[in-house]
């Protein structure tokens, strides 16, 4: 068996043959890595194999892309593959493809081939390493063939690198610890969902409750004392044996959005969860309390209404939210009585912040950033303040064949030009961001001028004086545009939070841990919303981010992470614990 210490103090041309099987034909990876040896770790050495890749000319790049061969193509058939390649394919059973599914395949090598010039790549053992199966590797396919080629090219090269990455660990005999026990959680939780077909965990269903349940089933198994608390937070505490120990919290929320991904929020659940066992399996005990929070609402689905599970523990729930009803008429207070909670005891939920050390949360970062740069963690800086109105325009419906331009009171046109105003205004600071997301013609005809015209509006930035700026910008951008077009306007405020930025010491301490594996510290903004925000008035708040794949989508069915990066980010957790300074 090769190990680290073996590829550390052997020759260069023996470190290039026992890695000549991790990049397909391209023996000049390995060749040029050579020279950054001592590695201090598996991942620097996956590390330092991809940054010769991306170091490397457009045509070595191209190069080593067409070293791979087609999927379920003329080389498989004929056994002309890899050993590696072979074993890959055949891990996703493309070795037994119907008449049908090789068709389907051939045609898709064939028209990607076309339209790129390279072979279409895919990590087919997917994102666990046991992999994909044949109707997602065709749905993938389809999907990526409707890129741009520059993108198709980075995404080939990032496949390649989970390709590599999946080698060595084969080669090293790399066991994580952690990362498969979270990802097979993610798929046990993702299987209870108020919809067919699709995963929506709306605040007090069914599904929301079974979740809850296992989650308190998982936090006692893994050796903590845990209960679900009035508002249905899962709250797990692993005690220390240190007199007057304080706590430190970590978690993030386990309802989700509808139609949504399986990692958002619940990795943050998991993951701690996995750390305890391990802990507790050890008879390793913390200097201080950790407490693992699944926070029962943050996503606003079905009461419209975000972070009470945070905001009850901060001490800052509303009650008067309790006579929210949802889309069938059902308040707030009932779902959460028919649960079998009381909501008297809400208000004692309440934290006491000289008790705490502060809160930490591990987060998908449904975005791209840490995917272009090639790293599977992140310290996030702070969280984006948000603010978000619902805009009603009024205008005149009138024929639309017989109203001259010059005469139009257009809801609709002075919709998109607001929409415009938005997009313009938004692009002139970096961390700055806006979106209208919902646009609707109510009652909308083909030949009818539309009189009235709904849009949301969600401007964001991690500097409030930006974001305050910008909002009045716009205002006063949507005040002179309906002056103009005489549209009548209202605007209706839905959200207005402040940005979080993170504590610089528990930030440090997380690039710390992040070094000692191997990796670089890179620190980004956070653009969505998240617990730490709410959790932050009554504690210090740190995030850390793992990487996003499928181009950084999220609060989608194609939001992905890996079991690898999912291991490395619960090792730097673990590390930052045994760590920590106050």
């Amino acid at each position: 068996m090769t190990t680290l210490p073996d590829l550390n103090s052997c020759d260069s041309a023996t470190f290039v043959d026992r890695l000549r099987g991790i990049y397909e034909h391209s023996p000049w990876i390995p060749e040029r890595a050579a020279a950054r040896r001592p590695f201090a770790s598996v991942t620097a050495l996956k590390l330092a194999l991809q940054d010769v890749v991306n170091a490397a000319t457009l045509d070595e790049q191209l190069g080593l892309i067409r070293a791979h061969p087609e999927l379920a193509g003329k080389a498989a058939v004929a056994g002309q593959l890899t050993a590696e390649s072979t074993s890959e394919q055949a891990k996703s059973g493309l070795h037994l493809c119907s008449a049908e599914e090789f068709a389907t395949l051939h045609q898709l090598n064939a028209d990607y081939n076309a339209k790129f010039g390279f072979p279409f790549i895919l990590a087919v053992k997917g994102p666990t390493g046991q992999g994909l199966t044949r109707q997602s590797v065709i749905a993938t396919f389809a999907r990526r063939l409707k890129n741009q080629r520059a993108d198709e090219i980075a995404e080939c090269l990032r496949q390649i690198h989970r390709i590599a990455e999946i080698r060595l660990n084969d080669l090293l005999a790399v066991q994580l610890e952690f990362g498969p026990a979270i990802m097979q959680w993610s798929e046990d939780l993702a299987a209870w969902s108020d919809d067919d077909g699709a995963l929506t965990c709306a605040y007090m269903t069914p599904a929301h409750r079974r979740t809850a349940a296992q989650l308190l089933d998982w936090m006692r198994e893994a050796g903590m004392e845990a209960h679900i608390d009035a508002v249905g937070n899962v709250m797990g505490v692993y005690r220390s044996d240190a007199a007057g120990a304080k706590t430190l919290i970590t978690g993030s929320h386990y309802d989700t959005v509808r139609n949504g991904g399986k990692y958002d929020g619940r990795l943050g659940i998991l993951l701690p969860i996995a750390i305890v066992r391990h802990l507790h399996q050890r008879g390793e005990k913390l200097p201080f309390h950790l407490e693992v929070i699944g926070f029962a609402e943050e996503e606003g689905v079905r009461f419209k209404s975000t972070f009470l599970g945070s905001t009850a523990i901060t001490g800052r729930f509303d009650l008067s939210l309790l006579d929210q009803t949802d889309a069938d008429g059902i308040t707030m207070r009932d779902a959460l009585l028919a649960a079998g909670h009381d909501v008297a005891r809400i208000p004692a939920i309440a934290r006491d912040p000289a008790e705490l050390l502060g809160f930490v949360e591990v987060h998908i970062e449904q975005g791209p950033v840490l995917l272009q740069h090639g790293l599977p963690l992140g310290v996030v800086t702070a969280i984006a303040g948000s603010s978000r109105y619902l805009v009603d325009l009024s205008g005149l419906a009138s024929h639309a064949g017989t109203t001259p331009m010059n005469m139009r009171k257009d809801a609709a046109a002075a919709a998109a030009e607001i929409v415009l105003l938005v997009e313009q205004r938004c692009a002139q600071a970096p961390s700055l961001v806006g979106t209208v997301g919902q646009l609707q013609v109510p009652n909308g005809s083909v030949n009818v001028i539309p009189g009235a015209c709904k849009l949301s509006l969600d401007i964001r930035a991690a500097d409030d004086a930006v974001r305050v700026a910008a909002v009045k910008d716009v205002m006063d951008g949507i005040a002179a545009i309906c002056a103009r077009r005489q549209i009548e306007f209202t605007l209706q405020p839905l959200l207005e939070a402040n940005a979080a930025p993170c504590a610089p010491r528990l930030m440090q301490q997380f690039g710390d841990a992040i070094e000692r594996t191997g990796l670089p510290r890179f620190d980004l903004l956070s653009g969505a919303g998240h617990d730490a925000m709410a959790m932050a008035a009554i504690t210090d708040v740190a995030m850390l981010f793992t990487r996003c794949g499928n181009g950084g989508i999220s609060h989608n069915p194609l939001e992905t992470m890996t079991a690898d990066d999912a291991d490395i980010a619960a090792r730097v957790l673990l590390d930052f614990l045994r760590s920590y300074r106050d």
